[in-house]
């Protein structure tokens, strides 16, 4: 049930909002590039349209998707059973759907050819081989020379507006502009005072996207780990999710895309991160909440337990955030601790704006906002580092 003292959910039923176009104009695009990248059987094929069209007009059956977190998911279908796809929540139906999407092209059938397959793989693949990530790995080249303060502020900036490189967000926008946009909070002071502070406790990075994000993540926590006093925490995703959500194959992956690069202090950077793995300082870690339907007011107690023994949780992304402080009907204005502040630990943000969902934003740069470009929360141009501690 709706927590009263909290805003309503975002839903997908109004008509022209970004969250019902999600539904209306980003799956059937998803969907036809999935048909497009793999020769699927005539019965997968057949179950991707089903889903997608009773996505758009249909209830949700009683029968829970298999895979993982069966538990989980049987309480929670069986919550929603019955409703319109409609009069879903947005965050809770985008989950489901890729859910469904995962049941579809058989991810999860032991007996199947394409159990393990990664939907996204090739889309994932391609940013790894693109002109956007050759012009990063430049970029970071490019930091050789630069004095420590600057080089913190480009890392932190570039895993920031990686974000920007979710193919979700690009599967209905290819043209997106990538430019680094307009920082609509910096609290990024007090992100390094706690991400540096004396004591082993460790510093926790939950990834978000695969390609270039999880690229400049990486390079994000190379530099944590050279300067926080204990271990670095990269959290993933335990299998595909939301189309490039990092999972431990797409860390790999990265690694030899880095390997392979023209730049010895890129290949160094590889280097560094395996030694850190397998010294025990970076820890590679996933839990099955990662892919629950639910925010992080429900974490189980062994992830929470986990968070509140951190020294700094860093969470990256649009996903991240709408977990964080609820994928709610929230005023801009609320501040960030209000909403985040259910957290069991000191937590920092990362986040590019690409759905409704705003918080902690000054209410006179607000009204310019909406003002000057009221789609602002969608365009993936401005962004946001905000810290509770």
């Amino acid at each position: 049930m709706p927590d009263p003292q909290l805003p309503p959910p975002i839903g997908i039923d109004r008509p022209g909002s970004f969250s019902r176009s999600v539904f209306h104009e980003r799956h059937p695009v998803l969907v036809a590039n999935l048909l497009a990248d793999f020769p699927y059987p005539p019965h997968v094929a057949e179950a991707l349209e089903a889903l997608l069209a009773e996505s758009l007009a249909g209830d949700v059956p009683a029968r829970t998707p298999g895979g993982p977190e069966i538990h989980t998911w049987h309480l929670e279908v069986e919550a929603h059973a019955g409703r319109p796809w409609e009069s879903l929540p947005f965050l809770w139906a985008e989950s489901y759907f890729y859910r469904r999407l995962l049941r579809a092209v058989e991810y999860h059938h032991y007996d199947s050819p394409w159990c393990g397959v990664d939907p996204f793989a090739p889309q994932k693949h391609a940013q790894l081989d693109g002109p956007e990530l050759r012009a990063d790995l430049d970029a970071y080249a490019a930091l050789r020379g630069a004095g420590a303060a600057d080089r913190r502020r480009a890392l932190l900036l570039a895993a920031l507006w990686g974000n920007q490189a979710d193919l979700g967000f690009r599967t209905n926008n290819p043209g997106a502009d990538t430019s680094a946009g307009d920082v609509l909070v910096d609290d990024s002071e007090a992100l390094w005072e706690l991400a540096e502070a004396p004591g082993d406790a460790p510093v926790i990075v939950v990834a978000d996207n695969a390609g270039r994000e999880i690229t400049a993540d990486l390079a994000l926590v190379d530099h944590l780990l050279e300067t926080a006093a204990g271990p670095v925490e990269l959290h993933l995703k335990p299998h595909p999710y939301f189309v490039s959500d990092a999972t431990g194959q797409d860390v790999v992956a990265t690694l030899a895309a880095l390997d392979r690069d023209p730049h010895q202090e890129v290949r160094d950077l590889a280097r560094r991160l395996r030694d850190a793995v397998r010294m025990g300082w970076l820890r590679l870690r996933t839990h099955g909440a990662y892919v629950h339907p639910t925010d992080y007011r429900t974490l189980p107690a062994d992830l929470a337990a986990e968070f509140a023994a951190a020294k700094l949780v860093i969470l990256k992304g649009d996903l991240n955030y709408r977990r964080l402080v609820g994928d709610l009907q929230w005023d801009p204005a609320t501040p960030f601790a209000e909403a985040a502040g259910h957290f069991p630990g000191p937590v920092a943000a990362l986040r590019t704006a690409k759905s409704d969902l705003a918080v902690g934003i000054d209410p006179a740069r607000l009204a310019k906002l909406d003002a000057e470009a009221p789609d602002w929360r969608l365009t993936g141009t401005r962004a946001v580092i905000q810290v509770h501690a």
